[in-house]
């Protein structure tokens, strides 16, 4: 599960994040960086704006 999480931070982060860097991650900071990426997909949603 955490490999999973890992690799999706990095998916979304687009290269922003190396998987060697979200492996260094904090659960806290990893936990803030979901909450990012759930809130940008919900503003996305509602705006109809792709999400790239």
């Amino acid at each position: 599960m955490l490999r999973h999480e890992l690799f999706k931070i990095c998916w979304y982060m687009r290269g922003g994040v190396t998987y060697n860097e979200a492996c260094g991650m904090s659960p806290t900071e990893r936990e803030i960086v979901s909450k990012l990426v759930k809130e940008n997909l919900e503003t996305t949603k509602k705006t109809g704006q792709p999400f790239f």
